[in-house]
């Protein structure tokens, strides 16, 4: 599949099903999330994979938006660590994150499989119960799985803004 047709078959995936995902198409979405660019490759971000029972059990206590996943990534990334930009003091580390997060949403969809970006949880909690996740600005958590037979696009997901109200020629 080309990228166009990669960006338009993408939905946030609300419903999946029960059939465990595979460790290889885990291991790429990994390697593709590795590989996205970061500002001065200064690579300020962390991937959590949530695998094991406990951790799995206690994504369920920060999020209700877990969508019958039994797979989850949580991106985050240390501001201290991002490049800086001289003009005005702008930090990438978070521009950085979310670069890897949108591969790793792209790469879940290429393998066939269904995600959704969340958002909505308890970042807090979630670094209480995990000091790794201490340093870390948590941005994304991303339940992985196979969209359910009778999963489908949320019907804003069509609506889009007209080309010109987002771009501005000058």
């Amino acid at each position: 599949m080309d990228f166009k047709e990669l960006a338009e078959k993408r939905y946030s995936c609300r419903k999946l099903s029960d059939r465990k995902v595979e460790k290889e198409l885990l291991d790429q979405i990994l390697d593709t999330a590795i590989k996205a660019p970061t500002a001065v490759n200064t690579q300020p971000y962390k991937i959590f994979l949530m695998d094991s029972a406990e951790s799995k059990q206690n994504i369920h206590k920060v999020t209700t938006y877990t969508f019958g996943a039994d797979t989850f990534l949580v991106v985050g990334y240390k501001e201290d660590t991002g490049w800086v930009r001289a003009f005005d003091n702008r930090n990438f580390a978070d521009v950085d994150a979310s670069i890897v997060a949108t591969h790793i949403m792209l790469q879940i969809t290429d393998l066939g499989l269904a995600t959704t970006w969340v958002g909505h949880f308890d970042a807090p909690a979630l670094k209480q119960m995990y000091p790794e996740m201490a340093d870390y600005n948590l941005i994304a958590l991303f339940p992985i799985g196979y969209a359910a037979e009778d999963a489908a696009p949320s019907p804003k997901h069509d609506i889009r803004k007209g080309r010109e109200s987002v771009v501005q020629v000058l």
